[in-house]
């Protein structure tokens, strides 16, 4: 199973995301699944720096991706990266709404370090 676990601040605004694991929907090489959500979130996290020019804080291995929202001066960017990062959630509970047995989305608020 995929878990997706999504990290919100107070405000609602993201601060981190993590997705491991693996579908396991089919072998090895046609696991559409897996490639959906691969194609969606590392999609997301290229659009980001390219669109913006913010590199979110990534870890990438096998069945593994996890980013970290960098502090944003620009108000204007960082509604920008918001809005990347809900379009890749959006994306990501399409596929759980037709997959759900595969894959699992998680959100949960945090305290803001002060």
């Amino acid at each position: 199973m995929i878990r997706i676990s999504i990290r919100r601040k107070s405000d609602r605004s993201i601060e981190s995301f993590s997705i491991e694991g693996h579908a396991n929907y089919a072998p090895y090489g046609e696991d559409t699944v897996c490639a959906g959500v691969s194609a969606v979130s590392v999609g997301a996290v290229n659009a980001i720096e390219a669109l913006t020019g913010i590199e979110l804080k990534c870890k990438m291995k096998d069945g593994f991706l996890s980013g970290f929202v960098p502090l944003i001066e620009q108000q204007d960017i960082e509604t920008k990266v918001q809005l990347l990062l809900e379009s890749m959630i959006v994306s990501l509970r399409t596929i759980e709404a037709s997959y759900g047995s595969y894959l699992q989305i998680e959100e949960q608020m945090i305290e803001q370090r002060r």
